[in-house]
């Protein structure tokens, strides 16, 4: 039986998906308790039933020299054969140092799974790979306070632990692979489970570091209800009573879980995920989305009316519309991002920013000056995608495309923040050009609703005029 099987059966077989930490620190240990060995045979006599895994952290034990290791090999000893156990030593090195270590986790003390650092990369963390039918957890987003000094760098609009999380998915290939997610991140956690839908994620953090455990768990959570591995350590070792603490953590995950799974259930395939939520409570807020009654250029009457110029007034909003775009286009290739000017222009330029991509804009030529009708380098062969606030009907958009390819620029695709879903994307694709939205309307006007923020007359207002056509 892998490690990942055995792990999944232990938590249907208890329905838990608590981790019991085992970091003893003989200064907190009751005094009733003669030895290391002792203390921790009675947590786990305690948490048995209540945990899906047990996770001794090898420094606790290394710290008490030979002794501690003794009561490491006597823990280990003890604990029941069908719960897995996590070793948690965050090793790597060269890949013929990282052997040793995987060999000395795996065969000597005989552990189902580890965690490792993925500092050196790809040859570092295969030797623990090679031990198919172990388990490995790469850390990835961890929950001390400084952990956004390094795993929050970012290049071309990346934060280093998405990267990393990546990279272990490539790693992984055939295999399974875990990642260590802190709980305090949750957003983190949200963004990583967006590009990995099946990884088991690892949470400490809960509880003595501030990590909220809700919050986790409606950020990582599978929709089978697995997924996430909550750690607790000090918050049970050293409670009053370990088996009550155990307890009431265990049925709060309990619940937590099955509130995500009904939400799951009933959820519209069109809700938003948590980040894009966010965005859309924002633009409302900033005055970017309104509602009532709007006279349109063509005369026709909106209820809803979409204004991105504001954004250059909220430079913390624009940034994070910047990242949005940035999600969009990472799947893409091309060379440079054209964006339309005017509203489109500004988020251009701020998307630039935040994923280092050359940018150009088409303009009306003049008469004078350099006479050039797209501004910025380019070479005639080039990808470009073209770059806009919102689409309606897709017109401005195939305007705007022609001084591009007049100039022989090839355009496949087209990024918009908002899709009003009044043909745009059709009328696009009827050219050839494939339409990527971070939001639909529908999408803004359910998730202000769902908050709160949009009355539901309003709100079916706006479904009635997108059905009707506008």
């Amino acid at each position: 039986m892998t490690f990942w099987r055995k792990l999944e059966t232990s938590v249907r077989k208890r329905d838990t998906l608590l981790c019991v930490g085992l970091d003893p620190r003989p200064n907190r240990i009751p005094a009733r308790y003669a030895t290391v060995t002792d203390f921790n045979r009675a947590i786990i006599d305690a948490t048995a039933d209540l945990a899906c895994i047990y996770k001794p952290n090898i420094a606790f034990y290394e710290a008490l020299g030979e002794e501690g290791l003794r009561a490491l090999r006597d823990t280990l000893d003890y604990i029941p054969d069908d719960i897995p156990v996590l070793l948690d030593a965050k090793r790597n090195d060269i890949a013929t140092t990282a052997s040793a270590y995987a060999r000395g986790a795996f065969e000597h003390w005989g552990v189902d799974a580890i965690t490792v650092n993925p500092y050196l990369g790809a040859d570092g963390v295969a030797p623990f790979l090679a031990h198919e039918d172990k388990g490995v957890f790469v850390l990835c987003k961890t929950s001390n306070p400084s952990a956004g000094e390094v795993q929050d760098w970012s290049q071309d609009g990346e934060p280093l632990y998405r990267h990393v999380a990546q990279l272990a998915k490539g790693w992984a290939g055939s295999l399974e692979l875990g990642l260590v997610m802190g709980a305090t991140y949750p957003e983190a956690i949200a963004d990583v489970r967006a590009q990995w839908a099946n990884a088991w994620f690892l949470v400490p953090g809960v509880g003595a570091q501030g990590g909220e455990l809700e919050a986790v768990l409606w950020a990582g959570l599978r929709p089978d209800g697995m997924g996430v591995i909550v750690n607790s350590s000090r918050g049970i070792l050293y409670a009053q009573d370990p088996r009550l603490a155990a307890m009431a953590l265990r049925d709060r995950i309990r619940l937590t879980r099955d509130q995500v799974r009904e939400r799951v259930r009933e959820r519209p395939a069109r809700e938003l995920p948590r980040k894009l939520r966010a965005l859309a409570c924002a633009l409302f807020e900033a005055g970017c989305i309104r509602f009532g009654d709007f006279v349109l250029k063509s005369g026709a009457h909106s209820p809803v009316y979409l204004d991105l110029r504001l954004l250059v007034t909220y430079p913390r909003l624009l940034a994070q519309v910047a990242r949005s775009y940035a999600r969009l286009l990472r799947p893409l290739h091309y060379d440079r991002i054209a964006a339309i000017p005017y509203a489109g222009l500004p988020i251009g330029t701020a998307v630039a920013l935040e994923t280092g991509d050359p940018l150009i804009y088409p303009r009306q030529a003049k008469a004078h000056g350099t006479r050039r009708s797209i501004e910025g380098d380019y070479r005639p062969g080039e990808r470009v995608v073209l770059l806009d606030d919102v689409i309606t009907s897709g017109g401005s958009k195939l305007e705007a495309a022609e001084a591009l390819l007049a100039a022989g620029l090839v355009i496949e695709d087209v990024v918009v923040l908002i899709d009003r879903e009044q043909g745009g994307a059709e009328e696009l694709a009827g050219r050839g050009y494939r339409l990527h939205a971070a939001l639909t309307l529908s999408q803004i006007v359910d998730s202000l609703s769902e908050d709160g923020l949009l009355a539901p007359a309003d709100a079916q207002r706006v479904h009635d005029y997108l059905a009707g056509g506008g």
